[in-house]
């Protein structure tokens, strides 16, 4: 009932506290789950072996793939995924590592994304002793109410502030990433770009530069937090034969089946990156 309330009312978010994953684990444990850690689906075992040994393969690996960012200066050192950035902050804060392999310690930090992750981004910089945080976001920055063309029931398309804003940061609205600048040693420091407004091309929005907005940031570390583009497809997903959308998530009917018999889709990964919320729901 809480998490069908959440997904009713629109809640933004939903922490699921280490406390309560670790006591649904202990009771999925005690009613007879097998728990297999440290196997990487479709390379430690194939799909052919799984459909071969289980009666029906639920696919619940999340949309994984991230969108990049096709600009010059990408390949310079200190350009990181989001998910490249994260998982180790969160393995240091569990004692599974001493010290991340990339930190946001004594940086000017950029973030491109103003989602979910890049805040998670945020409040992970500022922990690590960030010098800086600038959150760029390429959409122009939400209303304080609601617009008349965003009427109730809808999703409220307004300006938000989560726990990590409110540690801090700057957040930059309507900007787009035009170069990322490196030193002689092939590590970057700078951030150049400029602001954007929306247009209209064929009845599909696009952003189109605003002349003389140039501008550049600098910084020591830029971490992309653009959202994802689907389920990866290497691997298991390949393996089993299964279809994908026109979005590039595992495809499915209304029953969670995929085209593939006995296999079906939960979660991101049939549904896009979306909120804990859905998965567990599904």
């Amino acid at each position: 009932d809480r998490i069908g309330g959440l997904l009713r009312y629109g809640i933004p978010e939903f922490k699921m506290e280490k406390r309560v994953l670790e006591r649904r684990l202990a009771q999925m444990a005690a009613e007879g789950t097998e728990f297999r850690p440290g196997v990487n689906a479709g390379v430690d075992v194939t799909g052919d072996r799984l459909r071969a040994e289980f009666d029906a393969v639920v696919l619940a690996g999340g949309a994984t793939v991230a969108r990049d960012l096709p600009v010059p200066g990408r390949e310079l050192a200190g350009v990181h995924q989001a998910m490249e950035y994260l998982p180790l902050a969160n393995r240091v804060q569990e004692g599974d590592l001493a010290e991340p392999p990339i930190t946001a310690e004594g940086k000017r930090v950029i973030i491109i994304g103003g989602g979910d992750t890049g805040a998670d981004c945020l409040g992970t910089a500022h922990r690590q002793g960030a010098v800086s945080v600038h959150q760029l976001e390429i959409l122009p920055r939400p209303p304080d109410a609601r617009s008349a063309e965003n009427p109730w029931p809808t999703w409220p398309v307004i300006f938000r502030t989560s726990s990590a804003h409110e540690e801090g940061g700057e957040r930059v609205y309507a900007v787009s990433t035009s170069e990322l600048v490196g030193d002689a040693d092939g590590r970057v420091r700078a951030l150049r770009g400029h602001e954007v407004r929306p247009v209209q091309t064929n009845g599909a929005m696009g952003f189109e530069p605003v002349p003389g907005s140039e501008f550049e940031l600098q910084c020591e570390l830029v971490l992309l937090a653009m959202g994802f583009v689907g389920a990866q497809r290497e691997g298991l997903v390949e393996q089993l034969g299964v279809d994908l959308d026109a979005r590039g998530n595992v495809a499915r009917d209304t029953g969670w089946a995929t085209n593939v018999p006995g296999v079906f889709v939960c979660g991101d990964m049939g549904r896009g990156q979306s909120l804990i919320v859905w998965a567990i729901s599904e």
